[in-house]
């Protein structure tokens, strides 16, 4: 008897992905709450870890190492992620604010979205400093700064554990790249006035040892271009500033309603704000029953208990008490692989107590590198013949790799009778059906996509977009839309939720192209589908694929390897910022290109039988051949490396049988990849196509020229 999967019925919505987040959503991965659709909303797909970050600025780590993927993370947790910066949460209506989509509902939601800088408005901060928070946007420019050359002059604003930390490790660097160099260390007090004793004379012993200059008691009045101006008239150069001078909360968290303290959300010991549906934990939170100070260590013991109370406010079990320690081992950084560890006001350095820091930092960023591969459900021992290999060796891609293949789809539509009617004008090979109504063209197509994703707003984008593409690739305007859905099971409640953001973005989507829903069809099955049924209007003759010509040039308007990369993705071996552009090239819509190559010879959407196999429909429509100059195809980032590696879509064996007669292996196997709303592929006249590129370029599309047609059948490679 076939068992259909759980309908869902409650929405879990984690805001943000901190140390607490990251924990609990590896521990869901390994025990999820059946019924709960979990929600992950952080700004990036990546969240970096704090603690690693000295030994990065130092050269100890290169800069990947200090990442936590969260769309791997999310992935192995079942969980959709939303990449966004949270603006707001309506506590009344119990609905989070992400700026450019539908607010996201929840039953119950967590905040762990950490601290931001507290630096004092200078004149001219923002314009010549780099403050060192958003983490990942100073681990750039210091990267950037620390591969020049010549004298190097730094200057870091805020005495502080983190303040110092970053004053030696910038040093270091500078040293050890063999810089003349002069790093000073500012604060409008006293440097490190939170440490003990012991721990501030070891520290600053260090730091003369590595040259830094220690300013104290002073006033900044203005960050120049050529350095720090104070208030007395005394002045420092630096070509480099940045600032960590202390922490606040996030301004948002003001309009919540919640109740505060110093702009942290309270929360009690079951990390319970207070608004019972609203928990948090991390540098956000402030424990109201036993305030501790700001540290990861909490964060990270606050997860377990977070797990087991999110999970009782969603209906399984009861609350646990978090009860904080009372103090916690202090690791601080020396500059080179030496740290120093402070506890109970007794402090030790050395070698060793970096060996002891590196050991710490790396096992827990080993729980996000390595995650338990979960096993494959086992066959039954009775089933039919052929179910193991129709199975295959690995799930089935989402998006276009979950194509029927074109020769299943030739053969069922071989021995179709032609169309009797008049104003129905046979198009073989072309990406939409060709009507004539009262004298004007109009076009007419339907696709859908199986989710890849589970935010509905992001995998309508996409589907749209996708849908779209055998439109423009016709040179139509998008007239009028129906939606088709089938929606996993859920509750009537979440159905609700789920079709206002679909329905609302695919509005949005629409109405942008210049076309507009008119109705659809919506069910429940065991998976998201998304499809519309579009038509479009042509002013003029639309562009078909027998129109192109010998010596004609060939432009595409977007990188390949969408294919490739949802297939490693779902396998967990792709990077999450390489999937976050894929995304974003994926819901990039290509009205705009199909408007500069409207004289386009023949056009078509690079879509499920990739880039050779829709190439070759424009051959075979026109009885002609093409040459693909390799080295100059466009890929989407990690796509040539995840081939490499030998990953391939679920459908990229029939696609490759589509073109015999072109050589395969590492980047030209990407030519057979199906793309998901891939881009325009172009056939334009040659004395036209440097000038329509560099229209595509200046309008913001990945857009290159990749070959030429010719005269002789089939394809070919110029490598």
């Amino acid at each position: 008897m076939h068992t259909p999967p759980l309908p869902l019925t409650r929405d879990l919505v984690l805001i943000g992905g901190g140390h607490t987040h990251a924990l609990l959503l590896r521990k869901w991965g390994m025990n999820p709450l059946p019924g709960v659709r979990v929600t992950v909303i952080n700004p990036g797909p990546a969240a970096p870890y704090s603690g690693m970050l000295p030994g990065f600025v130092a050269g100890h780590y290169d800069r990947v190492e200090l990442d936590i993927d969260l769309i791997q993370l999310a992935r192995f947790a079942g969980a959709r992620i939303v990449l966004g910066a949270v603006d707001g949460i309506d506590t009344d209506e119990r609905l989070v604010h992400v700026p450019d989509r539908p607010p996201i509902a929840f039953d119950v939601a967590s905040v762990n979205v950490g601290i931001t800088s507290e630096m004092p408005e200078f004149p001219g901060f923002a314009d010549y400093a780099v403050p060192a928070k958003p983490l990942g946007q100073f681990a750039a420019n210091w990267g950037q700064y620390l591969e020049g050359d010549g004298p190097a002059s730094v200057a870091v604003i805020g005495g502080g554990v983190a303040g110092v930390e970053l004053a030696m490790a910038m040093a270091h660097a500078l040293s050890a790249k063999g810089r003349e160099s002069r790093v000073t260390l500012i604060d409008h007090a006293s440097v490190l006035n939170s440490t003990a004793p012991k721990t501030t004379a070891t520290i600053l012993q260090n730091m003369k040892g590595l040259g830094i200059e220690v300013v104290e008691n002073a006033k900044i009045a203005e960050v120049t271009k050529e350095g720090i101006k104070f208030v007395d008239g005394r002045s420092i150069p630096a070509d480099f500033v940045t600032g960590a001078a202390g922490a606040r909360p996030y301004d948002w968290l003001a309009r919540t309603g919640l109740a505060l303290d110093s702009g942290y959300i309270r929360v009690d010991a079951h990390l319970q704000s207070s608004n019972t549906a609203i928990f948090a934990a991390g540098d956000c939170a402030h424990l109201a029953h036993n305030p501790r100070p700001k540290a990861g260590v909490f964060a990270v013991r606050e997860a377990p208990v977070l797990y087991n109370n999110l999970r009782a406010a969603l209906g399984s079990g009861r609350m646990r008490r978090y009860r904080p320690q009372k103090d916690y081992l202090k690791l601080i950084s020396l500059g080179g692989k030496s740290a120093l560890g402070e506890r109970f006001g007794t402090s030790f350095s050395g070698p060793l107590m970096w060996v002891w820091k590196n050991h710490i930092d790396q096992s827990f960023m080993n729980r996000f590198r390595d995650l338990p591969q979960m096993k494959a459900l086992a066959l039954p021992r009775q089933r039919a013949a052929g179910l193991r290999e129709a199975l295959g060796d690995k799930p089935m891609c989402g998006g276009c790799g979950a194509k029927v293949g074109r020769n299943a789809l030739r053969t069922s539509l071989r021995n179709l009778p032609p169309p009797k009617r008049e104003d129905i004008t046979p198009l073989p090979g072309d990406d939409a059906a060709l009507l004539t109504t009262g004298g004007v063209h109009q076009v007419m197509t339907s696709d859908h996509l199986r989710g890849f994703v589970l935010d509905p707003v992001l995998m309508t984008r996409i589907a749209a977009v996708h849908a779209l593409g055998d439109i423009w690739a016709m040179g139509a305007a998008p007239q009028a839309a129906t939606a088709t859905i089938i929606l996993p099971r859920m509750s009537p409640d979440l159905q609700r939720r789920t079709m206002s953001e679909i329905m609302e973005t695919a509005t949005d989507v629409m109405r942008n192209a210049g076309a507009e829903i008119v109705g659809g069809h919506s069910s429940l099955g065991d998976e998201m589908t998304i499809g519309f049924t579009l038509t479009g209007l042509c002013d003029k003759k639309p562009i078909t694929l027998s129109g192109a010509q010998p010596n004609d040039v060939l432009i595409l308007t977007k990188p390949l390897g969408s294919g490739v990369l949802m297939a490693a993705e779902m396998a967990g071996k792709a990077k999450g910022t390489w999937m976050a552009e894929a995304y974003g090239l994926m819901a990039q819509p290509q009205g705009a290109a199909s408007a500069i190559l409207t004289q386009a010879s023949a056009m078509t959407d690079v879509t499920g039988f990739g880039l050779a196999g829709h190439l070759q429909g424009i051959c075979a429509a026109a009885s002609c051949g093409a040459t693909i100059i390799l080295e100059s195809v466009p890929f989407m980032a990690g796509a040539a490396e995840l081939s490499e590696q030998g990953i391939r879509s679920t459908i990229f064996p029939e696609n490759r049988l589509i073109t015999p007669e072109l050589p395969g292996g590492s980047n030209a196997d990407i030519l057979f990849d199906p793309q998901t709303a891939g881009g325009l592929l172009a056939a334009v006249k040659a004395v036209e196509a440097e000038a329509l590129l560099d229209q595509l370029l200046r309008a913001g599309f990945t857009a290159a020229i990749i070959g030429h047609l010719n005269s002789a059948p089939g394809l070919r490679l110029q490598s």
